[in-house]
């Protein structure tokens, strides 16, 4: 996801860069009227006037990118959406289009082939640099997992009973990820999913590695119903979101459900949907962070691999939904939400 500074002298040269850019990429003021637009937008629009001209110049879908640019404005996060025709071209070209806050309450708006979405450049980068690894995992896994079962036979307190589990289960899921990670392109194993479950699964992981200190709470909504979903995977995405706020310096955390009705995902309304979300109270996401940090490779930690919310992101789209967050120093909000509607994810 592209990011623009403020300041003019900068921003001149951060669009000359953009010009140089192989995706199309246009910058919107705060009345969504074009500032400017790079030759690659340019071609893919086939748009010869743009410059001061208002959204809708692209054509009958601008008021679907309004509700989009409305809600990454409210969420202050980047958002997509999928399967964008381009109706400026005869015949129209399908793309994904994704928002991003751009300098002075503006709007960065970025063309991709239909099907990539803004992690795509990098995804390269996150194979070539996790296959070696997850090859080279596989084994001293095995051993922790046969540790664990031998573990598990000679102790009789049902506490540390319990933990083994944990410890057994937990290298079963990791073993999974790391063939997911040497065999990529799989779809996902779906099956029913309680996402209460899969939430106090998480939760309890958290516990048993966090200090004891911290607060964990939870607001559940009894009336939500299963969904389909690959649990295995959402349990990794919510232990990321968790582990976030765990490094964030949070005291307490709260994981809480909702039924959300008329959710807007990537541009369409579904009637009803989950919003899993995560609330903490610890420092907030760093200000020049914000419109990067669902991109691989970008971390806030010195010691951070910048994976932990680019995957959560990814298993997120995986099912049809997305992620948003809100945050201030004191109070943030990361917000699963996934269609419980049939025929999506």
């Amino acid at each position: 996801m592209v990011a623009l500074p403020e300041e003019p002298s900068s921003l001149a040269e951060a669009l000359a860069l953009v010009d140089q850019l192989s995706s199309g990429v246009a910058l919107l003021d705060g009345q969504l009227c074009f500032v400017h637009a790079n030759p690659a937008f340019v071609v893919a629009t086939g748009l010869t006037r743009w410059r001061g001209c208002p959204l809708p110049v692209l054509g009958q879908p601008a008021a679907e990118l309004a509700v989009l640019i409305e809600r990454m404005r409210a969420a202050n996060a980047p958002l997509t959406l999928r399967g964008f025709d381009l109706v400026t071209r005869d015949p129209p070209l399908r793309m994904d289009l994704a928002v991003s806050p751009g300098p002075h309450d503006g709007v960065i708006l970025e063309l991709h082939a239909h099907g990539q979405h803004e992690t795509a450049e990098a995804s390269p980068r996150i194979s070539q640099s996790m296959r070696g690894l997850a090859h080279e995992i596989k084994n001293p896994l095995a051993g922790v997992r046969g540790a664990a079962q031998l573990l598990r036979r000679r102790i009789a307190e049902p506490e540390l009973q319990h933990l083994a589990d944990l410890v057994i289960a937990e290298a079963d899921r990791l073993g999974a990820l790391a063939d997911r990670l040497l065999h990529p392109g799989g779809k996902p194993h779906l099956s029913a999913v309680n996402p209460h479950e899969v939430a106090e699964h998480a939760r309890a992981l958290i516990a048993a590695e966090a200090s004891p200190d911290l607060k964990l709470e939870r607001d559940y909504d009894p009336s939500l119903p299963s969904f389909r979903g690959d649990a295995d995977r959402l349990l990794q995405l919510l232990l990321n979101l968790l582990r976030n706020a765990v490094q964030a310096s949070a005291r307490s955390i709260t994981v809480r459900t909702r039924a959300e009705h008329r959710a807007v995902l990537a541009g369409q309304t579904v009637r009803l949907a989950l919003r899993l979300d995560i609330v903490d109270d610890g420092d907030g996401v760093p200000e020049h962070l914000r419109d990067t940090l669902f991109m691989p490779l970008v971390s806030g930690r010195d010691n951070g691999t910048g994976l932990g919310l680019a995957l959560a992101q990814e298993i997120a789209h995986e099912h049809g939904g997305q992620i948003v967050y809100r945050s201030r120093p004191g109070r943030t909000v990361f917000s699963l939400i996934l269609p419980l509607e049939p025929g999506h994810g």
